[in-house]
């Protein structure tokens, strides 16, 4: 095991209380209530870990994580619940799934409008730009049921990382945000790396890493609580962009190992597959500071179990919150190769995620091929604790602690509410272009593409057999999801269809519109409402609108609370359909601005006034209330 290694005088002063510490009965007993680590990193993807090389071997050396995965359980088939970042973190945090919670993007809390008008044929629907204030997370329930709470790192549980609700909002005694060293880099990636001079705040350590305040906040939580029962919730912001290392050594060593050269443009990276030097130097980075605190957990006694380290009575869950980032505009960052895509998409590329979970009783050394999901860490973290989840709490994820205790490779052991063996997943991401959902069953799974009318790149239904089980027996099929089933097996793809739409139906989904503004044909695009005019007495307000073809079915509300604020953030509500082409609506207390939106019989959304679309708000920089209409 390649840990870093702590100081001679920690380790000693170690050593030694271990010899002259008496243990008296009732400290020799463990602790009822575990410690728990939830260390989710930031778009790391499947095949950027060495121990899930599969295929093609991977470039990127990662030692510490290696062995993690050696100490406890390591699961092949672990998903994410969203493939972008700030859903999946609510969704762990709440126990909600994205669908549900109508939190499927990152930001949110915005009219929905297309990216471009003129450019898209549809438009996500409305989401969440945050968990609501008051969700029971479930850090809370274990704030208040005796644990430590903290959270170090990345946030982004609120419409912009610095907004409401921050964590000590939401069940966290304890929070630190530091960048430490993904802090960008400047002028550029090929400047300002780390030295060891004193006064560097990135100073090298004596193993040429360098020193990453983000690593030392989850030691210090630890170092500041370890005597009571802690959850620390350990949000690393590495591997996200900017693409860099601070360690020009760690640089060389993959430009040497990958034969390849420095680009000359700082800002680009054009070689394909994982051939990206300073993203490999990234995820050896993130490597090296798991394992320090690894190694602290080793080499620290537990002041509550006195004679035993903390390793001993802590779970620790390492996972990513989507698949790998693969390229972005002017650089190619990995490949999530044989899997298809990566984040912002819902092919396997997009949504599986390396899981390595180690803890008291969990067997060491196990390979698990066991379907799990990130939504399951909030039950099966409850069970550990011993705690009930509160009574009014839905739950979508399910408890894995029994799995992980008695077979981890037993399939039959995560079970559904009703008893039955969880065999399911839904995912749901109605947002940016890829605009689809999905549902795997077993070894089966069907996208849904709700872009596919005059779209030649996308048809309605995608079918694949990820893996085929024969006696019991799973081996791998078409997880590249290269072969598309559908026209061969139309009853197979109906049936994933509908039990899709059950389970989205279930839990309210929202779907994407079609776009009336978009500049090329689409099948009833003239059909489309026209809105007439408002009128606002009090805090109602009635809008008359004219049918052009197409049956108005459904209005919506979109109003805002804190128009032209710098975290301008937008809700939604149903409005009234009257007779005689009205809509009635009442604004809610504090609403300072609003639009109606219309969706008629086809899926167009005719939004009054007219809204700006997402590029011309420029992430709030002009915000949509520049468009709405005042509140009186």
């Amino acid at each position: 095991m390649r840990y870093p290694r702590l100081t001679d005088l920690s380790v000693c002063l170690l050593s030694i209380a271990s010899v002259v510490t008496p243990v008296s009965g009732s400290e020799a007993t463990r602790p009822s209530q575990p410690n728990v680590i939830l260390l989710l990193t930031d778009d790391l993807g499947w095949q950027d870990v060495k121990c899930y090389d599969i295929d093609e071997p991977t470039p990127m050396e990662t030692p510490n994580l290696d062995a993690l995965a050696k100490e406890g359980v390591q699961f092949w088939q672990a998903y994410s619940p969203a493939p972008t970042c700030a859903p999946t973190r609510c969704a762990i945090m709440s126990g909600n799934h994205p669908a549900r919670a109508q939190k499927t993007h990152v930001v949110g809390g915005g009219p929905p409008t297309p990216y471009n008008k003129e450019m898209h044929r549809m438009m996500p629907p409305w989401y969440s730009g945050r968990m609501p204030e008051g969700e029971v997370t479930l850090a809370r329930v274990l704030q208040q049921n005796g644990y430590a709470t903290g959270h170090c790192g990345k946030w982004h549980m609120a419409i912009n990382h610095n907004a409401y609700p921050q964590p000590e909002d939401q069940g966290f005694d304890w929070t630190r945000h530091h960048l430490g060293t993904t802090q960008r880099m400047q002028p550029n990636r090929l400047t300002d790396f780390a030295t060891r001079e004193a006064g560097d705040p990135y100073k090298l350590d004596e193993n040429g890493f360098p020193y990453h305040q983000n690593s030392e906040d989850a030691m210090q939580f630890i170092r500041e609580h370890a005597d009571q029962p802690f959850f620390l919730y350990y949000a690393t912001w590495l591997v996200h962009t900017p693409i860099h290392t601070r360690s020009q050594e760690l640089l060389d060593k993959y430009v040497k190992k990958l034969g390849v050269d420095l680009p000359e443009n700082p800002a680009e990276w054009q070689g394909e597959g994982q051939t990206n030097p300073f993203y490999c130097a990234m995820v050896e980075e993130l490597d090296y500071y798991v394992g320090r605190l690894l190694q602290y957990l080793d080499e620290t006694e537990d002041p509550r179990w006195l004679g035993h380290s903390l390793r001993e009575n802590t779970y620790l869950i390492f996972t990513s919150d989507n698949g790998g980032m693969e390229m972005h505009p002017g650089e190619i960052i990995t490949d999530n190769f044989p899997l298809d895509r990566g984040k912002i998409s819902l092919m396997e590329g997009g949504t599986r995620v390396p899981l390595l979970v180690r803890g008291p009783g969990i067997a060491a050394n196990v390979q698990s091929d066991v379907m799990v999901n990130g939504l399951d860490f909030y039950p099966t973290i409850l069970a550990w604790a011993g705690v009930e989840a509160p009574a009014a709490k839905h739950l979508d994820g399910r408890d894995l602690s029994t799995l992980l205790q008695q077979d981890p490779a037993d399939a039959n052991l995560v079970r559904e509410a009703d008893g039955s063996v969880r065999d399911s997943m839904v995912w749901h991401f109605p947002n940016s272009i890829a605009l689809e959902s999905s549902i795997r069953v077993g070894d089966w799974k069907l996208v849904r593409n709700y872009d596919h009318l005059n779209n030649k790149h996308a048809t309605e239904l995608e079918l694949y057999q990820l893996y085929k089980t024969k006696d019991g027996v799973q081996t791998r099929g078409d997880i590249e999801e290269a072969i598309n089933l559908v026209d061969s097996m139309p009853e197979k793809a109906q049936q994933l269809n509908a039990k899709l739409s059950e389970n989205l139906s279930e839990m309210k989904a929202s779907y994407p519109y079609y776009n009336p503004d978009f500049k090329y044909p689409l099948p009833n695009k003239e059909k489309v409402c026209t809105v007439l005019s408002h009128a606002q007495t009090g805090d109602r307000v009635e809008f008359s609108y004219q049918e052009n073809g197409a049956q108005v079915v459904r209005a919506q509300l979109l109003y805002t609370l804190n128009g032209g604020e710098r975290y301008e953030e937008w809700f939604r509500q149903p409005a009234v359909l009257q007779q005689d082409f009205q809509v009635s609506v009442q604004l809610p207390v504090g609403t300072t601005h609003y639009f109606i939106n219309l969706i008629d019989e086809n899926n167009f959304l005719q939004c009054y006034p007219d809204v700006m679309d997402m590029r011309s708000n420029g992430h709030g920089k002009n915000p949509y209330s520049t468009k709405a209409l005042p509140s009186q």
